[in-house]
């Protein structure tokens, strides 16, 4: 088998999740996207689930590294300038990945038959708590894990509320200052 196969197929699988989804992607459609025989994904990965699981979370980590590139200049102050422009960054960081993140949500679904796979998710949430709070709140979580922690999973359960608004009704998004108003307001009522 080639080296350069295990590669072509974790593309191929991105292909796949990106028309397909989830849980309607078959081994010979990743074989097929790939130019490779499905012998290939029991060589490489051993299963078909655990390519698709792999190429889910290396899109995932793209994703969240372009969404870091679009926050590096949000301006620090005042705080609902920021909080708006970031909402508004975030939409945008969204393009070309809708296939993937409506994947990760089906993923999510199905992780209770696979240990591995909870595992896996479990760990990139973590991970993505503390970059969300670095990245939109400028926590350092090295030098704070629990506020980081705790403020990353506020900043977590906004996205992921703002990602399945998009992806069922992108022209229904609230408007970001509208957002950054009324966050704003929730923590200091009148």
């Amino acid at each position: 088998m080639r080296t350069d196969n295990r590669e072509a197929l974790l593309r191929g699988a991105r292909t796949c999740l990106n028309q397909k989804g989830y849980a309607r992607t078959r081994a010979r459609d990743v074989a097929a996207a790939a130019g490779v025989s499905t012998s290939a994904i029991g060589y490489h990965f051993g299963t078909t689930d655990v390519l698709l699981v792999s190429a889910l979370l290396d899109g995932l980590e793209e994703w969240s590294a372009q969404l870091d590139a679009l926050l590096q200049d949000v301006p620090r102050r005042p705080i609902q300038a920021r909080i708006a422009q970031s909402w508004a960054r975030a939409v945008e960081s969204f393009e070309g990945y809708r296939g993937l993140l409506a994947a990760s949500f089906e993923l999510i679904a199905r992780a209770d038959d696979d240990p591995e796979t909870q595992r896996k998710l479990r760990a990139a949430v973590i991970g993505a708590r503390r970059a969300l709070a670095r990245q939109l709140l400028g926590i350092d979580p090295t030098a704070d894990a629990e506020i980081a922690d705790r403020a990353g999973a506020f900043c977590y359960a906004l996205l992921s509320g703002l990602i399945v608004q998009w992806l069922v009704d992108p022209d229904g998004l609230p408007d970001p200052d509208a957002v950054a108003a009324t966050i704003l307001d929730s923590f200091n009522p009148a």
